[in-house]
């Protein structure tokens, strides 16, 4: 079965200066893949008519589907309306059911008056089909041109999402015939990318041609992904699944979790199925820990809550750390950091405890404590376990480094305990 492949277009300056991250193509990406969709390029253009026009040629000679995303609003420089109106031979419209939706938003929802700025929301060009909007004012459109398909959108995320889920992903699974894409990614802690694929190169070299491995190394770990394709979905699944098994094999001394999900998932999985709770006590990682917690849903059920003792009175004050081991030794140390736990887990009154502190950079370190040397406690009140480590990026990539590794502690103390 031959590959149907997609390329994604993004329109906006913001894109391209940096001031707004393309989060959309991602989970485009994601979604076309999931379909059987493979992608093929991803390009990002300012609100440039003839970069625009040029990006619409160049995508449409390789791929079977065109996704665009941004440039539908009312202001002067939102522009694809008009360019995919010249570029497809359109003359402009009125969509009455574009129009109807302007209207109901305007009246019912926003209750105030439109503008003919807004009204003109409802334009479309007359050679699409529209994709109306119900989450927002602009409605997509859907054009076909020499075989090719090409879908505008708006490029507020959660309008686009609305439009990809409930018209665009069913469309394009009718008008063509897709393989199936199946993963399995497990992730793996305590051994570096190098050294891993050298522990499975005959592993590797053992796979058929439609399944291939990937190695997404990220702060410390390695996601290892199989991803195959096929026409017969068991068949397929049967043997991604006796592959998956092997590797899960050869990796098994450095297996986190053999699921695509993040480490805090896992700590939370953990807690969960013990019905047990944890704490964090933060100094240079900030409630950064605390942040990966509570972004998975459910966390109330075993995250309390966490004190950020960034200063030395608030961890006197608050975690009742020693005034003469802060001192002596200084906030970035064992002692420090074993007494940051005790003090948490006796405020908090939680099963488990994290506690940090170290010197995130780009300033503050010396020739004895280097930037990026960190100590990270982790455990309960019947034992408490704490490790030096040595990160030498900057200071937002040692936070999350630090923040990871101390989420990896805690996994293993609780598995160990």
């Amino acid at each position: 079965m031959d590959k149907i492949f997609a390329s994604i277009i993004t329109i906006g300056d913001e894109l391209l200066i940096g001031q707004v991250v393309d989060t959309n193509s991602a989970w485009m990406a994601q979604e076309l893949n999931k379909a059987g969709i493979w992608m093929n390029h991803r390009t990002a253009v300012g609100d440039v008519w003839e970069d625009i026009w040029k990006a619409l040629d160049e995508e449409s000679k390789e791929a079977s589907i065109i996704l665009i995303t941004g440039g539908l609003g009312p202001t002067a420089d939102d522009i694809t309306k008009p360019l995919l109106c010249e570029y497809f031979g359109c003359k402009m419209i009125v969509d009455e059911g574009a129009l109807a939706n302007v209207k109901n938003i305007f009246e019912q929802i926003l209750k105030r008056p439109m503008i003919e700025r807004n009204l003109k929301q409802a334009e479309v060009p007359d050679g699409c089909t529209v994709i109306q909007n119900k989450r927002g004012t602009a409605p997509g459109m859907w054009f076909e041109k020499n075989g090719k398909i090409f879908v505008s959108m708006p490029g507020v995320p959660h309008e686009m999402k609305g439009m990809m889920s409930d018209y665009v992903i069913p469309a394009l699974q009718k008008q063509f015939t897709l393989p199936f894409i199946m993963h399995r990614t497990l992730l793996t802690s305590g051994i570096g990318e190098s050294f891993l694929a050298e522990h499975i190169q005959e592993f590797e070299e053992s796979l058929p041609a439609h399944i291939k491995l990937a190695y997404l190394p990220n702060y410390g770990m390695v996601r290892l992904r199989l991803t195959g394709s096929g026409d017969q979905k068991n068949k397929l699944n049967e043997e991604i699944e006796k592959l998956f098994l092997g590797l899960k094999k050869r990796v098994a001394d450095w297996m986190v979790v053999d699921e695509d999900k993040p480490l805090q998932q896992v700590v939370g999985d953990l807690l969960k199925q013990k019905k047990q709770s944890i704490g964090t006590a933060e100094s240079c990682t900030g409630g950064y820990i605390a942040h990966l917690l509570t972004s998975i849903p459910g966390s109330s059920e075993y995250y309390k809550g966490s004190v950020v003792s960034y200063a030395y009175e608030t961890k006197e004050n608050v975690l009742h750390v020693d005034a003469q081991t802060l001192a002596t030794v200084g906030a970035v140390s064992e002692e420090t950091v074993l007494q940051m736990a005790k003090g948490a887990l006796a405020l908090l009154n939680t099963d488990y405890i994290i506690a940090t502190s170290g010197i995130m950079g780009p300033d503050g370190g010396t020739p004895e404590k280097p930037v990026g040397t960190v100590w990270i406690a982790a455990g309960n009140k019947e034992k408490l376990l704490a490790q030096k480590f040595y990160f030498r990026f900057d200071r937002q990539r040692n936070i999350e480094l630090t923040s990871n590794n101390a989420l990896n502690m805690i996994r293993k103390f609780i598995l160990e305990s």
